[in-house]
């Protein structure tokens, strides 16, 4: 059965983005990190990805050369009126304005392959918050933010055994 993973990438001091919403400092060398075993493994057990729609506006409705060629389904109550460059016959777009609706729809895309949770951090907190998720992916990246949006903050009184 497919599970679903949420996958995050945070600095050493936990921040998931900077205090201007940038994760350009996460991300200095993409092309590097989509050579990486990590990636390379996550991109063929994934069968459908879950994002919300904050994450999919970092793209500018341009998703041409996508690493995760599958179903993905954005999470958003306000879904954009052009449709993004770069759907083909594996790549499409569903907006589902709930994130328990969403899941549900990717596992049926997904088949039995993983549905990935990729961002925002909204989006994989709210997953966890209603134990939405099987697994979860932490990439640590070798940089201090300072500020900004915490991973881990905004879980509610839940505690976890991970």
């Amino acid at each position: 059965m497919a599970k679903v993973v949420v996958g995050m990438t945070m600095s050493l001091d936990g921040f998931v983005n900077d205090r201007q919403g940038s994760v350009a400092r996460l991300y200095p060398d993409l092309a590097a990190l989509q050579k990486t075993e990590m990636l390379r493994e996550a991109i063929a057990n994934t069968g459908a990805v879950v994002m919300g729609r904050r994450a999919y506006d970092m793209a500018n409705g341009d998703f041409t050369g996508y690493e995760f060629q599958v179903p993905i389904f954005v999470v958003t109550h306000r879904p954009p009126a052009k449709a993004a460059k770069g759907e083909n016959a594996k790549l499409s777009f569903t907006f589902v304005d709930d994130l328990g609706r969403a899941i549900q729809r990717a596992k049926q895309a997904a088949g039995p392959r993983d549905v990935t949770i990729i961002g925002g951090a909204n989006t994989a907190q709210q997953a966890i918050r209603a134990r939405l998720a099987d697994e979860l992916q932490v990439g640590v990246m070798p940089v201090l933010l300072g500020d900004g949006l915490r991973f881990f903050d905004n879980l509610g009184d839940n505690t976890f055994d991970l």
